[in-house]
């Protein structure tokens, strides 16, 4: 396809992509990623969701340890602000009409 006088060919500062703009149309005509230097490669895929199937599972039993323990850490806070609120003295609240 020949370039036209108005495409602008940009190259993305952060991904390396390059855009080919038309400066009259205002709109992005074609779009090409670049090559990935980390892609994986087949031979690698067991291991990939292996890995994957690893870490779903650490997660998992990090998030039924954290509800075991639920109940105790909502019981030990409840009593932290048990004991806060027995301890402040016993005010009378403002009302916005006692302002006045």
């Amino acid at each position: 396809m020949a370039k036209l006088t108005s495409e602008l060919e940009l190259t993305c500062p952060c991904c390396g992509a390059i855009m080919v703009v038309d400066a009259n149309l205002g709109r992005i005509i074609s779009h090409h990623l670049p090559e990935r230097g980390d892609k994986p490669e087949l031979n690698q895929a067991q291991r990939i969701l292996a890995d994957a199937a690893a870490r779903r599972e650490a997660l998992f039993e990090q998030s039924v340890q954290a509800e075991k323990t639920r109940d105790d850490v909502l019981s030990r806070r409840f009593e932290e602000a048990l004991k806060q609120a027995n301890q402040e003295p016993i005010t009378k609240p403002t009302r916005d009409f006692d302002l006045d």
